[in-house]
């Protein structure tokens, strides 16, 4: 395989320069598991290179070979020639390699011009110069088209700030290669905009940028060269102008994938749902979601629709509980409740996946079983362990039922690639039997191939009469999965209708319409 990838290797056009980066045959093991065999990649400066293949390919291990998160134990990095062992991310930086992760790393409780000049502050007289730290904190977010006060403190922004934050810190090091994983997940269209212009000026300056996506138009649109990953292997290495999207498919997955159009499920009625199993009424709460009403009835997709900070995953965390309501109430199969916390809302039936699921999800030196069994248990309580038995079974089941790889309840869950991650999670509240399921961006982040089965997982238990909340920034898959469509601009519910062939289209002139009105009535 090695082999051949390299007989197909090919170097950007109009270039005659080796390579800044080169990785040869790079091995990589956890215990039994193989996560890379002998993978080679090459970095040319002035390029943008996509790494492409499913979650569990490799990718996120290989970036984490090549800045010194893991041990390499075979195969050779060269950088500008000259070969490296990296055994940390320092010694990985101090080489000219920076890199900015899928899920933020950060300190919130920092302000943002320390969070960019963390480890590098300027000093005075042996202590930190503030002054001096915020003008040059304020210079790079400047210069990447960021208005953001570098005095402020992270946490007090929102996700997708948070992410550009990360991003300046690493364009402020002046790296000879940046490495973006999936760097767009919680950008919406006009920040993914700013960073590929970043990106490009960064690319003319001669910097050799990898790029980590699942979103093939964000690929095709910014990458000139890509190296394709399957199963910890590699596949080949290719121009991304000259492989056509369904080609680039085949080999990232090993198959055909047929195109997943919409489910094959008839939207239900309300009259078909019966009664509402939840009932929403003025839901709301002071600086984060207007007064919203809301009905959800069993076995009912209701797809949440809207822009970044439009209010979805606000609404969502008030559903469960894991913010309070200022206003409004909640009814849960005719029981009027006000949720105080997580718990109360477990134990009325009610699973939330959250879209931070570092934060909020994953605890990564537990194992696969310990992370899938977290919610059960602690419906149990701690004095009453789930017996070895059902332990065994349910972890076993919902690893095939969910593919998840690796398929060992032992593997540590910071090992897994966040696509696998995402699927323990999913597995931990479909443990608990929920009646109803809120889940918030389940998908982002996760392959072609994963994402569908996750969306055939969520339409199979539909079917079956549990209740979804379904929330996406990709309006293409809100519309596959749900029998009821939401959409939501400024932290309030603009427009609710059956989908009944609801198009992108719509959904965005409902949006723009409403902006359109409200620039109206302010003028």
């Amino acid at each position: 395989m090695t082999q051949l990838a390299r007989s197909k290797a090919v170097a950007p056009p109009g270039t005659d320069r080796p390579p800044v980066i080169e990785m040869r045959d790079i091995t990589i093991s956890f215990g039994a598991v193989t996560a890379l065999d002998r993978v080679s990649v090459r970095l040319f400066p002035g390029e943008v290179h996509a790494l492409m293949g499913e979650n569990g390919a490799g990718k996120s291990t290989l970036i984490k070979a090549l800045t010194g998160v893991y041990t390499v134990d075979d195969g050779t990095v060269l950088v500008d020639g000259e070969r490296h062992e990296f055994h940390s991310p320092a010694a990985s930086q101090a080489a000219g390699i920076s890199t900015v992760y899928q899920e933020v790393n950060l300190v919130p409780n920092l302000t943002v011009a320390e969070n960019m000049m963390l480890g590098r502050e300027p000093r005075r007289f042996g202590a930190i110069d503030v002054r001096a730290m915020n003008r040059a904190a304020r210079k790079t977010l400047l210069h990447l088209g960021l208005d953001v006060d570098p005095a402020t403190v992270l946490e007090d922004h929102p996700i997708a700030v948070q992410q550009l934050v990360a991003i300046a810190r690493a364009v402020g090091v002046q790296a000879k290669v940046l490495i973006l994983d999936e760097p767009t997940s919680s950008l919406d269209a006009d920040e993914v905009e700013k960073l590929f212009a970043v990106m490009r000026r960064l690319r003319e300056e001669g910097v050799a940028i990898v790029f980590v996506s699942h979103f093939l138009d964000q690929v095709y649109e910014i990458a000139d060269r890509m190296t394709i990953l399957r199963n910890g292997r590699l596949v080949e290495e290719r121009m991304v102008a000259q492989t056509p999207r369904l080609e680039l498919v085949r080999l990232m997955i090993g198959r055909e994938l047929e195109t997943l159009e919409r489910l094959d499920r008839a939207p239900r009625t309300e009259a078909e749902g019966g009664a509402p199993l939840l009932t929403a009424i003025g839901l709301g709460r002071k600086n984060s979601l207007e007064a919203t009403d809301l009905q959800l009835f069993e076995g009912e997709v209701v797809g949440i629709a809207g822009l970044l900070g439009s209010g979805r995953t606000e609404l969502a965390r008030l559903l469960y509980g894991a913010d309070h309501a200022d206003t409004g109430e909640l009814t849960v199969r005719s029981e009027r409740r006000r949720l105080r916390n997580p718990r109360q809302a477990l134990a009325r039936k009610i699973a939330f996946s959250s879209e931070n699921r570092k934060a909020e999800g994953i605890v990564g030196d537990l194992t696969v079983a310990d992370n899938m069994l977290l919610a059960l248990q602690a419906s149990r309580g701690w004095l009453r362990p789930v017996p070895q038995a059902t332990r065994t079974r349910l972890v076993r089941d919902y690893i095939e039922a969910l593919d998840i790889r690796p398929a060992d309840p032992t593997a540590l869950m910071r090992n897994l690639s966040g696509g696998n991650q995402q699927k323990v999670l999913l597995a931990r509240w479909l443990i608990v039997q929920p009646e109803i399921l809120i889940l918030d961006e389940p998908t982002r982040g996760i392959d072609i191939g994963a994402k569908a089965q996750i969306q055939a997982k969520v339409a199979e238990l539909a079917e079956k009469g549990l209740s979804v909340v379904f929330i996406s920034a990709e309006l293409e898959e809100v519309l596959r999965l749900s029998d009821r469509l939401v959409v939501m601009r400024d932290r309030h519910k603009i427009d609710e209708r059956p989908n009944d062939d609801v198009s992108v289209r719509d959904v965005l002139e409902i949006i723009a319409g409403e902006a359109r009105e409200q620039g109206d009535r302010d003028a």
